[in-house]
C-alpha cells in the first residue's frame, strides 16, 4: 500500500489479495504449454495427465474461493473501485473508524482537513476537533453516538479553523457502517460550512437592520389579528405607549389593553369582501400603560382571505400629540374632534340616500357590532342590514325625508339585527349631499341603545298589571272571607245542635266541606296579592325536599320519573314550610300535566353565591347570596306569546274544567312573599325550567323548635267568664262570634267600628277583659284602634282577626306589642281556644 498514490487516499482495509495470485496462475499456465512444446510425444503424455491434474486442483480451489469471497470476478472488483473513486473525490471529509478507533480509510478531503498525507499521522475526529467547551461538548455528544451505533450531525465553530483562516463553522456527522463477519465500524464527514454560514449571518444582519429601522421609525406601526391578540409593535409605539415589547406575539398583549372600548370596537369593524383589502384612516385615542391618553391617526389595513378569514392587520400609527404636527393648530383641532366623536356614548353614523354607511365612531361599532360581522361579507355596510325586517321601511322613509331636506323626523325604535333582541332609537338629521348624485351623504344617524329601558319598561308594566291584579284579588278575597266566615260559623253553630244521626247534619256538613274549599280558592287569591299569612322558619331545602319526594312521587304517577338533585353544604333559607311545599307539589303536578306521555321531573338544589348571581343578568334580582331550587321537566313547554302571562291569576292552558288557574300565581306570591324570585325558561317541545332563588339566610343565634311546656296544654274545657268587647264592622260574623263567645259564658260587647268601641269603653266604668277586633274597618282600622284602646287601659289584651296576612299590619303598629292573631275564616273551635288561650295568659 503506497502512501503517495494518485489521490493520496489511504485504505487500510482487509481485502484479499486475489487480483496477484490470478496473474500468477495464467503465468504458470503459459509456461507450462511452451515447456510441453520442447518435449516428445511419447514422453509428454505422462506430464499431460500431470498438467490436467494440476489445473482440475486449481478449478476447484477456485470455486471453493470464489465461494467463500477469497476470489472475487472482475465485475465486483470494478464496482468496489468505483465506489471508492466517489468517496475519494467526494467533497466532504470522510473518515471510516474501526471499533480500535483506527482509521480504516480516509479520503483526500479528509487528509486536507486534517492537514496530512501520511498514513501515521491521520487524526480522528475527536483529536481534530479540540478547543473551547462548546467544541468538546459537540464531539463528546457525537462519539457518544457512535458508540451507541445511532447517527448524529452537530455544526461545532473553530478558532481558528482548520486551514488556517481565523475561525470557520464545519458541520460534522457520524453515522454506524455495518460490515460482512459482524465487525462493526463508524463513518465520520466533516464538511466547512463557514461561507454557508456567514451568508446566513449576513442575511440574519441584513434582517436586523431592517427590523431596527423599523423599530426606530419615526412612525409607530402595529399588527393585530383577528382574535385582538397584537402579534407586532415596533419600538417606536412601544415607547409611545409605554409598554415592554417582551410581551408582544406570546398572547399578553390585546387590542382591548392599548385602545379604550370605542377605538378597539372601531378598530376591529374594519372588513371586507373575500379577497379585499381594505384599508382606512381612523383618528383615534390610544391608551398608555398608566391609563393617559395617545392621540393618534391610524392607516388601518386588512386583508380578507378568500375564505373570508381575516388576516393580521397592517397599522401605521401617526403621533399627534402636541408638538408631534407640522400643522398644529388642524392637529388640535382633528384630535378634540376625533375624541369627542369616538369617545361619546352616543353611536353616530353617516349615510347615504341608499343607506350605505360612510362613516361612523366607536359607539356605533359597538351597539352594532355583531350585526356588521354578519352582515359585511360584501364589502358595503348598510345600515338597512343591521336591523330586522320589520323596522327597514320605517328607516327608508326617514332617509328619504332627510335627502328631501326636512327638518323634523320623529326617532325610530329598531331592534338591532341578530345581536339577541337588542334594541335602539335612532335620531335622523339631514344633510347636503356633497356629491351630487345620492352616493353622498344624506343624513347623520344618532342611535341611543334602549335595550335595558324596554326590558325596564316591560318589566315595570307587568310589576304594575300585577300589582293592580294583586290589590283587586285581595280586596275580592277579604270581602268574600267575611261571606265564608258567616257561613262556617253558622255551620259551626248548626252542627253543635244537631247530631250526627239527625238528617239535618249530613246536609249541614256539606255546606261547611263547600265552604272551606271556597276559603281555600280565597287562601290562593291571598297568597297572590302576597296578604297570607305566614309562619317562616328556617329550613333547609335538602331535607324539606327529601321528606315531600314520597308525597311527589305519588302524586306523578308511574310514567313520570323524579330526579332530585341535593347541592352540596346549601345554605340555610327562612320560609314557610308548607307554604313551601306547596310551591313545589304546584310546579311538579303543572310538569305532569305537560308530560302527557310520561317523561323525567327534575328538582335540583344549588347554592348561588352574589357573584354567579350577577352573572346571571337578571335586572329585577338583586345582587346577594341565594339558594336556587330549579324544577325542570321534559314536557312539551309554554308557548312564547303565553309566557309572559302565566303567572296571572285564573290565567291556564288547560282544558275547561281542568284548571283555576290560580296554581302559578299562588307560587308566584308565595316566592315572592318569602323575599324570593322566580323565573321562567321554556322551549317549546323541549320542557321548562322555573328557577327559584330564595335570599340565604344567616341566623345570628341558632334557632331552635319552640316545645311547648306540658303545662301549657289547652284544656278540654272552653268555657270561661270576663268581659269581652267584639269589634267587627260584617255584621254577620259579628252576630255569630258574639253568639258563639256568650253560649261559653262570656259576657260579649258589640262595636260596628272603631269609634263605637271607643264610645262603648269611655261609657263603662269597669275595666275590660278582653278586645277581638278586625283589622280592615271603615274609618279606624285595627293598629289604630289599639293605639286610642292603649291610651285607656295599657294591659288590654288584643285578639286580631284578618284575611290578610299579619305582617301586612304589624308594621303599623309599635315595636314590641303583644297580640294575638287570628286568620279568617276560623272556624267556632278555633275562636273559642284563641279566647280561652289569651284570658289565662296573664
Amino acid at each position: 500500500m503506497s502512501d503517495t498514490s494518485v489521490n493520496r487516499s489511504i485504505d487500510r482495509s482487509d481485502r484479499p489479495g486475489h487480483a496477484g495470485f490470478v496473474l500468477l496462475l495464467a503465468i504458470v499456465l503459459i509456461g507450462a504449454v511452451v515447456a510441453l512444446s520442447f518435449v516428445a510425444s511419447d514422453a509428454a503424455q505422462p506430464l499431460i495427465v500431470g498438467f490436467l491434474a494440476l489445473l482440475a486442483m486449481v478449478g476447484v480451489f477456485s470455486l471453493f474461493g470464489l465461494a467463500i469471497g477469497f476470489v472475487q470476478l472482475a465485475g465486483r472488483g470494478t464496482r468496489n473501485d468505483l465506489t471508492k473513486h466517489l468517496a475519494d473525490t467526494a467533497p466532504e471529509g470522510i473518515v471510516v473508524v474501526g471499533p480500535d478507533s483506527r482509521v480504516i480509510y480516509a479520503n483526500d478531503a479528509y487528509l486536507t482537513l486534517s492537514g496530512t498525507t501520511k498514513a501515521a499521522d491521520v487524526r480522528i475526529v475527536e483529536r481534530l476537533f479540540s478547543g473551547t467547551a462548546d467544541v468538546s461538548e459537540a464531539i463528546y455528544r457525537l462519539a457518544q453516538a457512535a458508540r451507541e451505533s445511532r447517527p448524529a450531525t452537530e455544526e461545532i465553530r473553530l478558532q481558528p479553523g482548520l486551514t488556517g483562516s481565523d475561525a470557520g463553522w464545519y458541520r460534522v456527522r457520524v453515522r454506524p457502517l455495518p460490515r460482512p463477519g459482524g465487525r462493526a465500524a463508524t463513518v465520520w464527514s466533516v464538511v466547512d460550512v463557514t461561507r454557508d454560514r456567514e451568508r446566513q449571518e449576513n442575511v440574519f444582519q441584513e434582517l436586523q437592520h431592517a427590523i431596527d429601522y423599523l423599530d426606530h421609525a419615526p412612525a409607530g406601526f402595529l399588527s393585530v389579528d383577528a382574535d385582538g391578540d397584537i402579534v407586532y409593535m415596533n419600538a417606536t409605539l412601544a415607547t409611545w405607549l409605554d409598554h415592554d415589547l417582551a410581551q408582544v406575539g406570546s398572547g399578553g398583549l390585546k387590542l382591548g389593553d392599548v385602545a379604550p372600548a370605542n377605538a378597539a370596537a372601531l378598530i376591529a369593524a374594519a372588513k371586507g369582501a373575500p379577497g379585499d383589502v381594505h384599508t382606512e384612516i381612523l383618528d383615534v385615542d390610544l391608551r398608555r400603560r398608566g391609563g393617559k391618553s395617545l392621540p393618534v391617526r391610524l392607516f388601518h389595513r386588512v386583508a380578507i382571505g378568500a375564505d373570508g378569514a381575516i388576516g393580521p392587520s397592517r397599522t401605521l400609527v401617526l403621533n399627534r400629540s402636541p408638538g408631534e404636527d407640522v400643522a398644529e393648530g388642524q392637529r388640535a383641532a382633528e384630535v378634540r374632534f376625533a375624541r369627542f366623536f369616538n369617545n361619546t356614548p352616543v353611536a353616530i353614523a353617516t349615510v347615504s340616500r341608499h343607506g350605505a354607511i360612510t362613516g361612523s365612531n366607536g359607539s356605533f361599532a359597538r351597539l352594532f357590532g355583531a350585526a356588521l360581522a354578519k352582515n359585511d361579507s360584501a364589502g358595503e355596510r348598510s345600515l338597512f342590514d343591521l336591523v330586522v325586517e320589520r323596522d327597514r321601511e320605517a328607516l327608508s322613509n326617514a332617509l328619504a325625508s332627510a335627502a328631501a331636506g326636512r327638518d323634523e323626523i320623529t326617532p325610530i325604535e329598531v331592534t338591532v339585527d341578530g345581536d339577541g333582541g337588542r334594541s335602539a332609537r335612532l335620531y335622523i338629521t339631514g344633510v347636503e349631499d356633497t356629491e351630487g348624485d345620492g352616493a353622498g351623504e344624506v343624513a347623520i344617524i344618532y342611535a341611543l341603545e334602549t335595550t335595558e329601558q324596554r326590558v325596564l319598561e316591560a318589566q315595570f308594566a307587568q310589576a304594575q298589571k300585577m300589582q293592580a291584579v294583586g290589590q283587586l284579588a285581595g280586596g275580592v278575597a277579604h270581602d268574600f272571607n267575611n261571606v265564608l266566615q258567616a257561613i262556617i260559623g253558622y255551620s259551626d253553630l248548626l252542627l253543635a245542635n244537631h247530631r250526627p244521626t239527625d238528617p239535618s247534619f249530613q246536609d249541614i256538613m256539606q255546606i261547611k266541606q263547600n265552604a272551606n274549599r271556597a276559603a281555600s280558592l280565597v287562601r290562593q287569591l291571598l297568597a297572590f296579592s302576597r296578604r297570607q299569612t305566614l309562619r317562616p322558619q328556617v329550613i333547609q331545602l335538602g331535607d324539606s325536599l327529601s321528606d315531600l319526594s314520597l308525597l311527589l312521587k305519588r302524586l306523578l304517577g308511574e310514567h313520570v320519573t323524579l330526579d332530585l338533585r341535593h347541592g352540596r353544604d346549601l345554605w340555610l333559607v327562612k320560609a314557610d314550610v308548607n307554604q313551601f311545599e306547596q310551591v313545589v307539589v304546584n310546579l311538579a303536578v303543572n310538569a305532569r300535566d305537560a308530560m302527557t306521555d310520561g317523561g323525567t321531573l327534575t328538582i335540583r338544589t344549588a347554592n348561588v353565591p352574589a357573584a354567579e348571581s350577577e352573572k346571571r343578568g337578571e335586572k329585577s334580582m338583586p345582587v346577594a347570596d341565594y339558594v336556587l331550587i330549579e324544577v325542570s321537566d321534559t314536557g312539551t313547554g309554554i308557548p312564547a306569546d303565553v309566557i309572559d302571562k302565566i303567572f296571572e291569576p285564573f290565567f291556564t292552558t288547560k282544558e275547561i274544567g281542568k284548571g283555576t288557574g290560580l296554581g302559578l300565581s299562588t307560587v308566584y306570591g308565595i316566592v315572592k312573599q318569602t323575599g324570593g324570585y322566580i323565573f321562567c325558561h321554556s322551549e317549546p317541545g323541549v320542557g321548562t325550567t322555573f328557577s327559584i332563588f330564595l335570599p340565604r339566610h344567616q341566623p345570628v343565634v341558632v334557632e331552635e323548635p319552640v316545645k311547648i311546656p306540658a303545662g301549657k296544654v289547652a284544656t278540654p274545657d272552653l268555657t270561661g267568664r270576663g268581659t269581652i268587647l267584639l269589634v267587627e264592622d260584617e255584621e254577620a260574623v259579628r252576630a255569630f262570634a258574639a253568639r258563639a263567645l256568650a253560649t261559653r259564658g262570656y259576657t260579649v260587647l258589640e262595636a260596628g267600628s272603631g269609634r263605637e268601641a271607643l264610645a262603648v269603653i269611655d261609657e263603662r266604668d269597669a275595666p275590660i277583659d278582653l278586645v277581638v277586633s278586625d283589622v280592615v274597618m271603615p274609618e279606624m282600622d285595627g293598629p289604630t284602634l289599639l293605639g286610642e284602646l292603649r291610651a285607656r287601659q295599657s294591659d288590654l289584651r288584643v285578639i286580631f282577626v284578618s284575611g290578610y296576612a299579619e305582617d301586612a299590619f304589624r308594621k303599623h303598629l309599635p315595636e314590641g306589642e303583644d297580640f294575638t292573631f287570628l286568620p279568617k275564616p276560623f272556624s267556632l273551635k278555633q275562636l273559642i281556644e284563641a279566647v280561652k288561650g289569651a284570658m289565662v295568659v296573664r
